[in-house]
């Protein structure tokens, strides 16, 4: 009986050690830098980010055919899926606006802007052996101080033009982007790298409708 029990102990303690190592990822995106100051810079907040309720766990998720996914216990995510995702938008309309006033709503506490961009992912699917299909609905929306000052505008000859340029002409925009991302390799990092550029498409849709519609200075 001793033997029995001790040979159980091995073998738990063999399988302990054997268990796989978890390995944490996370979307590269460009430092948002100060750029030069030209005029009057546009300030956003980037998020909230909604995504669907399958992937808004630690654990990467991925598609393994039509109907089924899969949740990778041993490959996570080193933060949040949600904050990368605003990180990699944020920084993208920071290159593209040419502004550094731009925030990711999950990492910043600030409340002082001039637009509020909400972005709700309704499809991401991934394969670490295959490629990136995002389905991606998003809202460009003036703060509420924005629309204050564009209402005192019409109702008051007298009001101080500021950030008046900033009012997009059709007011709060909508629209939807849908991108596909192939892979450079194999495998959960090349896997996370194509949805990093795939989100970074998403904020260059974003930032050419923000600049058509007159949305910046």
């Amino acid at each position: 009986m001793r033997l029995t029990v001790s040979a159980l102990f091995l073998i738990l303690f063999l399988l302990g050690c054997s268990s796989p190592k978890t390995s944490y990822y996370r979307m590269s995106s460009s430092p948002i830098s100060a750029a030069p100051s030209i005029g009057e810079k546009v300030r956003l907040m980037v998020g909230p980010v909604s995504i669907p309720a399958s992937m808004d766990r630690p654990q990467i998720v991925t598609q393994s055919g039509s109907t089924e996914v899969q949740v990778h216990e041993y490959h996570r995510w080193a933060g949040t899926l949600r904050g990368d995702i605003g990180q990699v938008i944020s920084s993208r309309l920071a290159q593209d606006l040419g502004t550094s006033e731009v925030w990711n709503f999950s990492q910043s506490t600030q409340a002082q802007f001039d637009y509020q961009i909400l972005v709700d992912v309704q499809n991401l699917d991934s394969s670490d052996k295959g490629g990136v299909i995002l389905d991606v609905l998003w809202t460009i929306k003036p703060s509420a101080q924005n629309m204050a000052l564009e209402q005192a505008k019409k109702t008051s000859k007298n009001v101080a033009n500021v950030n008046a340029n900033h009012q997009c002409k059709n007011g709060a925009l909508t629209g939807r982007s849908v991108v596909s991302e192939a892979m450079s390799g194999s495998g959960f990092d090349a896997m996370v790298a194509a949805q990093s550029r795939a989100f970074s498409k998403v904020g260059d849709e974003i930032a050419k409708r923000f600049t058509a519609e007159g949305c910046r200075p």
